[in-house]
Parts: C-alpha cells; structure tokens; sequence
C-alpha cells in the first residue's frame, strides 16, 4: 500500500502578528539630500513609512471580545520613528512588528 507523502513546496516564510500587532515593509532609504548630496548608509535615517504586510486578530477587550485593528494589508502608514524596534528578516525582505497604536496615519491615494 503506498502512502501519500506531502511535498514540500517553495514557499516564501509568512508572519502572522498577534493581537493588536501589525507586520510593516519599511520604505527605502532616501540616499540622497534635497541638495545632491548622497549620504552613506550609516547616515541614512529609517524611513517612518511603510506598507503593512499582515494584521493580526485585534486587541483583546476586557468583555472577552475583540476589537477590529483599523488597518488591512496593504495600506501605506506613517509610523513614530522609534516604533518597531523588533525587525525581522522574512526571506529577501526586511519587516517591523509594531503595535497598532504605533501608527499615526494612513496615507491615502
């Protein structure tokens, strides 16, 4: 009798926040001024933009429910500059983990 065996496909690594937690793509690095002048990496401030990857299921309420997080995969968002000091490298790409009160804004087109 042959078993079935499952095979694993190449799939890119996936993160699922929890709670009130929300994956954020950070936007590049402008590498240069206004005024030309290309600054190196170590000079380069993190941008506080971004897009959000993936949400996690709410807030928990002290009624044992939970809130719906205002943002949805895909918004772009501006962030406080200090938020998402846990940075994680999901395969080629670089996301931040922050909590929803974190995000000051939804950029909309």
């Amino acid at each position: 009798m042959a078993t079935a065996t499952k095979k694993k496909t190449a799939s890119k690594p996936r993160l699922q926040p929890l709670g009130d937690r929300v994956v954020v793509k950070r936007d590049e690095s402008e590498e240069t001024t206004a005024g030309g002048i290309v600054l190196p990496g170590a000079a380069q401030d993190k941008p506080s933009r971004g897009v959000v990857v993936s949400v996690g299921n709410g807030r928990l309420l002290d009624d044992g429910s939970r809130s719906p997080l205002q943002v949805a995969p895909g918004d772009r968002v501006i962030f406080g500059r200090y938020a998402g000091s846990d940075t994680f490298q999901i395969g080629d790409e670089e996301v931040i983990l922050i909590r929803e009160d974190d995000i000051q804004a939804v950029l909309l087109d």
